[in-house]
């Protein structure tokens, strides 16, 4: 099986270092599969899930807050400012961020306020997405 390395990288540490299959991960225009022999690519990335396909066919996921991705002929580099592995997400953190955010957004704010409160509320349902992704997975 044909491999690549991939690199994810939070502005505090790296997160993965390792030879993967596939990297899945929604940028700006869609979702992305990314494979061996990808044409180079540089894209931003939406709040949510980055998947990782192992080389022994397991999978790990990922949160990232946004960031960047980068496709080089023999490395994938994800940059995020946040980046956390699903497992090491709290649900109950993630929830209240969500019902804080939808209340900022429902009292109308100044737009400021609002815009602020509606990237809150995007992160926050991104991160119960990985969550739902990691436990469905488990149960296979």
């Amino acid at each position: 099986m044909s491999t690549i390395r991939c690199d994810i990288v939070s502005a505090e540490q790296e997160i993965f270092h390792g030879h993967v299959s596939m990297v899945i991960a929604t940028g700006e225009m869609g979702e992305l599969g990314i494979a061996p022999r990808h044409a180079p690519l540089i894209t931003r990335l939406k709040p949510g899930q980055v998947r990782l396909k192992l080389e022994n066919g397991d999978e790990q996921f990922f949160y990232v807050s946004g960031g960047i991705l980068e496709v080089q002929p023999q490395v994938v580099t994800v940059l995020a400012d946040t980046a956390v592995r699903a497992a090491d997400l709290d649900e109950a953190a993630a929830r209240k961020a969500k019902d804080e955010a939808e209340r900022a957004i429902a009292n109308r704010s100044d737009a400021m306020e609002i815009a602020e409160a509606q990237n809150q509320l995007a992160q926050a349902i991104a991160q119960l997405q990985a969550l739902e992704h990691l436990r469905r997975n488990l149960k296979h």
